[in-house]
């Protein structure tokens, strides 16, 4: 038989706490393991798994995106593929609307005005996203 992990060994080898792997089994994004005496015994390939999850995660899938992305997993499937260009899109307009507020955080510290509340710019910039504005409408360049 091949050499089975208990939870504190697959804790030990991905760096993930116990409480998550018991959380992401029960979200289904590990399968549940055998039992040995009531014991969780994971199969060598779940550190592999775990190490997936936790890469997804780390580069801004959700864990609901995680497991999609998992079961998108076939020999002919290309789901995953298209749940990266959909996180692609979603990063790439993060990262837009990120150097949006950047400039306009950079532009206040830049502010000759004591009370940043006296600013034209600021108070112009307060009013244009009241009236329904973006930031990026409301800070120009």
């Amino acid at each position: 038989m091949d050499e089975q992990l208990t939870i504190g060994e697959l804790t030990s080898r991905t760096g993930v706490a116990t409480s998550a792997l018991r959380y992401w089994e029960e979200l289904g994004l590990l399968p549940a393991p055998a039992r040995v005496s009531g014991q969780r015994r994971y199969p060598p390939s779940a550190v592999e798994l775990v190490g997936v999850v936790v890469l997804l995660r780390d580069v801004g899938f959700t864990l609901r995106e995680v497991k999609a992305f998992v079961a998108s997993r076939s020999p002919t499937g290309d789901g995953w593929r298209e749940l990266c260009r959909r996180k692609l899109t979603e990063l790439d307009e993060r990262i837009a609307r990120t150097q949006v507020a950047r400039t306009a955080i950079a532009h206040g510290l830049a502010c000759p005005h004591e009370d940043v509340f006296e600013c034209p710019s600021f108070t112009g910039g307060v009013a244009a996203l009241l009236a329904g504005s973006s930031l990026e409408e409301a800070h120009p360049h």
